[in-house]
């Protein structure tokens, strides 16, 4: 596949600005003309190498950041959205996947706007399809589902927040031979809280009357764990969770508390996972993830979840995406830094093996696959489900997959004894039915919204209609 150019306009004119520079001596630091700089910013051309090396050279700027990594996915998300019928009503058709990027590249700022208008159209058009009182809503206003609007944080955060993963890093430096939930145990009696393990089915329980914290018996030792980092971040780093919070400026007090127990979240993992031992443990074992679960008494779930996260400039891991599915195919989980995104609305490609990770339960599947992009990628999936901890209580089933572009497989233990040469076999996977581009699939639910339909009442072939 030939190398695609990097077109990073808005990357260098916000490096710019927040630099303080003019663009005459932004481009005279960069050895390159005026007008020239002026093309690059405004994606007339391509980001050159010389330009690549000057930024990292005169600025110490960390060249991976001018990946399109964020362009992607707006362009993913706005293809997804224009597949609505809405936008469909003439024979102009949705527009060129070129214009998409232009977009992404240029004004993401628009992007978001009109992202966020749909996800309001279509929240309404949902309300009114079941009868909900839309008109009564307190303040007349349209707002976004609180919990979009977090899922979206921290999508274009790259799932990574900075100053919260290195408070956990620097609180797991504190604990002695690296025993970080007995050192958030003894934070806690440090302050007066007693730690309760009991018979109960809640996971968590905090009685601030009588600074008591109750974890249950019946969750595994990794989730117990979890949970008691969790609310030691609530409580050591409750400062520091709600100055991320301001920044972020969630539209509704729902977004924001389910924003908060995000944070939270964030910081038990990275606690429990510490960035800079992890990402060494994770290049050393070539992320095995059953020896890093062990390592650091996480689950599997855990350790896939955070190596998506590794995305620290200067010292990144490999790019990862990270999904979980239940056994409807709906997606529960969903992050990538990979140019692989996820449908915002329904299922996951059915062709893709973490659906299958149900029928295989303790094992890990592998997958070649490749996106209607020509992009490749290798990818593992497991079933993750989780026990009720007693006899009668139900079992939350999951799967989940954890994948990168095929260029890595040399860094994942995954990979060992698969064919990864020219003749190597990729399947076919996409995003979505709706927006998918494949003319040809025997799994497609329903027809993309994008193209034309040719119906042939004399012929029947595996679909009852042919894509033109």
């Amino acid at each position: 596949m030939a190398t695609q150019k990097l077109y990073a306009g808005a990357k260098l004119r916000e490096t710019r600005t927040r630099l303080g520079l003019t663009q005459k001596d932004f481009a005279g630091k960069l050895g390159v003309s005026l007008p020239y700089l002026n093309q690059m910013e405004n994606n007339n051309r391509p980001v050159s190498t010389t330009v690549v090396l000057a930024l990292a050279q005169e600025f110490g700027f960390d060249v991976t950041e001018l990946s399109s990594g964020d362009a992607e996915r707006l362009v993913s998300d706005m293809r997804e959205a224009l597949a609505d019928p809405v936008f469909n009503q003439d024979e102009a058709g949705a527009p060129p996947l070129a214009d998409l990027r232009l977009t992404a590249s240029n004004a993401p700022a628009l992007a978001r706007a009109f992202l966020e208008l749909h996800r309001a159209y279509r929240q309404t058009h949902e309300r009114l399809a079941s009868l909900d009182a839309a008109l009564g809503h307190e303040g007349g206003g349209l707002q976004l589902s609180p919990w979009e609007e977090v899922r979206d944080f921290f999508h274009y955060c790259d799932n990574y927040i900075d100053a919260v993963d290195r408070a956990a890093e620097n609180f797991a430096a504190t604990a002695r031979r690296g025993d970080v939930p007995a050192a958030a145990e003894a934070w806690l009696k440090g302050q007066g809280i007693t730690l309760c393990i009991a018979a109960t089915d809640t996971l968590r329980q905090f009685d601030r009357a009588t600074g008591t914290v109750t974890l249950s018996d019946r969750a595994a030792p990794e989730t117990r764990n979890f949970q008691l980092l969790l609310q030691m971040a609530l409580l050591q780093q409750d400062k520091l969770l709600q100055a991320t919070l301001d920044l972020a400026r969630f539209q509704s007090d729902t977004a924001r508390a389910i924003a908060h127990i995000g944070l939270a979240n964030y910081f038990a993992g990275a606690a429990l996972m510490p960035y800079g031992p992890f990402l060494a443990a994770a290049r050393e074992t070539r992320h095995d993830l059953e020896r890093l679960a062990t390592r650091f008494g996480a689950s599997i779930e855990q350790v896939a979840h955070r190596l998506s996260t590794l995305q620290r400039p200067g010292a990144k891991g490999v790019p990862f995406f990270f999904v979980r599915v239940d056994q409807a195919g709906t997606i529960t989980k969903r992050h990538s830094a990979t140019r692989l995104q996820f449908a915002r609305f329904g299922g996951a490609c059915p062709l893709w093996n973490v659906h299958r990770a149900f029928e295989t339960p303790g094992r890990f599947l592998r997958q070649l696959a490749e996106t209607p992009d020509g992009v490749r990628y290798i990818s593992i999936a497991r079933d993750i489900s989780k026990s009720g901890g007693r006899y009668g209580a139900p079992v939350r089933r999951y799967a989940m997959s954890l994948g990168c572009e095929v260029e890595h497989a040399g860094q994942l233990v995954y990979a060992d004894g698969l064919d990864l040469g020219p003749e190597a076999v990729f399947e076919p996977i996409g995003i979505s039915c709706r927006i998918c581009e494949r003319t040809h699939c025997h799994q497609r639910a329903i027809p993309p919204l994008e193209q034309k339909l040719h119906i042939q009442p004399d012929s029947r072939k595996v679909l009852p209609y042919e894509i033109e």
